[in-house]
């Protein structure tokens, strides 16, 4: 099995009790050790901890969060923490000169946080990009506004409610049984592949979706699929499900509109790429992708 992907493990207490309740909020506005945590649309801002890992940089509210339409990440050990808009990038700047942290993009972040702190990063940048996308009221077009302290927002219109999304994608790791299947992307550099991935459609189950990408992306007619973990991926609002699925043999061809290339890579080939031999450059290391990538290769090139 796959332990532990990045962006997974946040331990924050979302309070989801507390949430609809005006009184509540207000004390947690209030209450002195309240915090914020920022973000922008690809970026955290971090600092190192007293023992020297990174973690989110917290700061105290000090006009950041709007009292009127408050993000409420949640409570860290009954301390409220709340969430920022650093889009601004000199605002981002000054938070970080005068709080002794910098802005690291939310891939770079997850290489460099704990579990805990990935997981809060995911969620923190997920939740504000929802919000920076879903300003409108999808069903008549009027603004919106804040509600459920930011895990919803309302239209004071047609009084619709809308709630954040996240889109499921399934990640699949291929093999014929002694190779396994990558992709090269339209706009992808020479060299850079991944295992093949897709979007779950209405009315389809992961499963079948696998099965389905492989035979749109590649012409590969794969089978048995098997779950083996999940990964966040807010970039902006997917959850990734990662799979291995065995195919039937054949030579896979890239389908037009879909990928630029396609093929079958040995356990030496794929070796080579994570040493960073060859001409093969394989995901990075904050990806599920790369994950399932290593462990076919630690299992010497089979599935479980």
């Amino acid at each position: 099995m796959i332990e532990h992907p990045r962006f997974t493990g946040a331990t924050l207490d979302r309070a989801a009790e507390l949430r609809d309740d005006r009184h509540q909020l207000e004390r947690l506005l209030a209450d002195p050790r309240a915090r914020f945590v920022g973000a922008s649309a690809d970026a955290v801002l971090v600092t190192a901890a007293p023992g020297g890992e990174a973690m989110l940089l917290r700061r105290p509210l000090d006009g950041h969060v709007n009292p009127h339409q408050p993000i409420l990440l949640g409570l860290e050990e009954g301390r409220p923490l709340f969430a920022a808009d650093v889009s601004d990038t000199e605002a981002a700047q000054h938070l970080a000169a005068t709080g002794a942290g910098q802005l690291v993009t939310l891939r770079d972040a997850g290489m460099m946080l704990g579990r805990a702190e990935g997981g809060l990063a995911a969620y923190l940048v997920a939740l504000l990009n929802w919000h920076r996308h879903h300003r409108f009221c999808a069903n008549c077009g009027a603004a919106t506004r804040i509600s459920d302290a930011g895990l919803a927002r309302r239209c004071p219109t047609c009084r619709s409610s809308h709630f954040p999304r996240t889109d499921p994608v399934v990640i699949m790791l291929i093999s014929d049984g002694e190779r396994v299947l990558l992709g090269r992307r339209e706009g992808w550099e020479p060299g850079r592949f991944s295992i093949l991935a897709g979007f779950v459609s209405p009315g389809e189950t992961p499963e079948e979706a696998v099965v389905r990408e492989v035979c749109e992306e590649a012409g590969i007619v794969a089978h048995s699929p098997r779950y083996l973990a999940s990964q966040p991926w807010p970039f902006p609002s997917s959850l990734m499900l990662g799979y291995e699925a065995q195919a039937l043999p054949g030579e896979p061809v890239a389908q037009v509109g879909e990928m630029a290339e396609v093929r079958w890579f040995t356990l030496q080939e794929v070796r080579d790429g994570q040493g960073g031999g060859g001409t093969l450059r394989l995901p990075g290391e904050v990806s599920i992708a790369r994950a399932l990538i290593d462990a076919w290769v630690a299992r010497g090139g089979t599935l479980l």
